[in-house]
């Protein structure tokens, strides 16, 4: 939709975590941003004219997520990663149907949007269910349907018709589809451990022809694939040997790294999906974050799914992505506010190879948050350094008020606009009831 927005603030996310003072944001006819700036440098326009208080800026990416899985939120929430995974989360996930699974995927993509993340990875299973769900909500997903080998997943069929059956979806519509290109369609082989090497270098191949991102979980805990490192020496030398980083690669978690490791993945373009919540639930470590970054590795955050991160708030990511480089590395400027809101943004695009996204510039998607500035969390929200320092620290999903996606409004004073929240919850509330019984 065509139209002006104004608001008192507009942070676009460039390199320079600018701050704009009465800003302006001009959306095209086709959904995208036509111009930004200070209002008394905005060209003549006669579109319709939105003031906004408070302040703009770009949808949240979440690099790494499972959102159907918020029917199984918390299950099994006091084990490690390994365990939860074999006693608890995969024979429950052996129950879903797809109805269950577009049923968490609609209250998740719900849930995210009101904590102004507009765009999410997501890796899971019935294909269908998560993309009708994010076409009802209105959100925009990169979805990269799993791929996995490991006991109990061949009811879903074997890897070779997983990845037969993406690699025909993207031959069919391509790599992006639906009105605003809302649909981005890759591959998730699940990990190194869960699938036999033939499997991740025939999906890497596939994958390659195709120009799609290849969303891979890579070292999250230390005791998930000591085979594959007493063989090979690191998960990352594995997947280089297959030819898997040939390709556009996201490398879910990351955690168990060597600098050898962290210099390989600098070397062969491959991101990382930080999660920070969810490796600390699970005990798997605090990912290396700063050594990442200044080796030059992209880096976005993620939630991770709901069954382990348990929320979708990247803001809380972020928050706790700070603390943890901080504590971790005994440096109390290890991630600023600014390095902070810039990976929860700019660098999630970036981590997944989209430069049409994460920032407010002419030629990218209109994807826009607005933020509510009048709320204590900011104590001098007209000194710009403290403005970002509170809307990251202490601020947060909280203060989110409207989202659009592609220039249309999907949420409206903290409402989706195109389906029922009170019902999505229902139908979510049902099937985590059924799973129980």
């Amino acid at each position: 939709m065509r139209g002006r927005l104004t608001a008192p603030v507009v942070l676009p996310c460039d390199a320079a975590c600018s701050v704009l003072r009465d800003g302006v944001v001009d959306v095209d006819a086709d959904g995208r941003i036509a111009w930004v700036g200070p209002r008394a440098d905005a060209p003549a326009s006669d579109a319709p004219m939105h003031a906004l208080p408070g302040a703009l800026l770009p949808g949240l990416v979440n690099t790494h997520a499972h959102t159907p899985m918020a029917v199984l939120r918390g299950v099994g929430g006091d084990l490690p990663l390994m365990r939860w995974l074999h006693e608890v989360v995969w024979p429950a996930e052996h129950r879903l149907t797809a109805p269950d699974v577009r049923a968490g995927m609609t209250s998740g993509c719900v849930e995210l949007l009101r904590t102004g993340c507009t765009t999410s990875v997501e890796m899971y299973f019935f294909s269908d269910a998560v993309i009708d769900a994010v076409t009802a909500v209105g959100s925009r997903v990169v979805f990269t349907p799993g791929i996995i080998a490991a006991p109990g997943w061949d009811r879903l069929g074997t890897w070779e018709q997983m990845r037969d059956d993406v690699s025909a979806r993207i031959d069919d519509v391509g790599l992006r589809s639906g009105p605003g290109a809302r649909i981005e369609l890759g591959y998730g082989p699940h990990a190194a451990y869960t699938l036999p090497p033939a499997a991740l270098t025939s999906v890497a191949e596939h994958a390659r022809v195709r120009g799609a991102l290849v969303h891979i979980h890579v070292a999250e805990a230390a005791e998930e694939d000591l085979a594959q490192r007493a063989a090979h020496g690191s998960v990352p030398a594995l997947l280089d040997g297959l030819g898997v980083f040939d390709n556009r690669v996201l490398a879910a978690h990351a955690v168990q790294l060597s600098d050898a490791d962290i210099a390989l993945l600098a070397a062969r373009g491959a991101a990382v999906a930080h999660c920070p919540g969810s490796n600390a639930k699970l005990a798997a470590g605090i990912a290396r974050v700063t050594a990442l970054r200044r080796a030059g590795v992209r880096v976005g955050l993620g939630t991770d799914g709901p069954a382990s991160g348990d929320d979708l708030d990247m803001w809380a990511q972020a928050r706790l992505a700070g603390l943890l480089a901080r504590v971790s590395s005994a440096d109390a400027a290890a991630l600023t506010a600014s390095e902070l809101l810039l990976m929860a943004t700019r660098d999630g695009a970036a981590a997944i190879g989209r430069d049409d996204l994460g920032v407010l510039e002419p030629g990218r998607w209109a994807d826009l948050v607005h933020v509510d500035l009048d709320d204590p969390a900011f104590a001098d929200p007209g000194d710009d350094a403290q403005l970002l320092s509170n809307l990251v620290w202490a601020g947060g999903s909280r203060l989110v008020r409207d989202v659009w996606v592609a220039g249309e409004q999907v949420l409206a004073g903290g409402e989706p606009t195109r389906v029922d929240r009170t019902a999505a919850t229902t139908a979510l509330r049902a099937v985590a009831a059924g799973l129980r019984a």
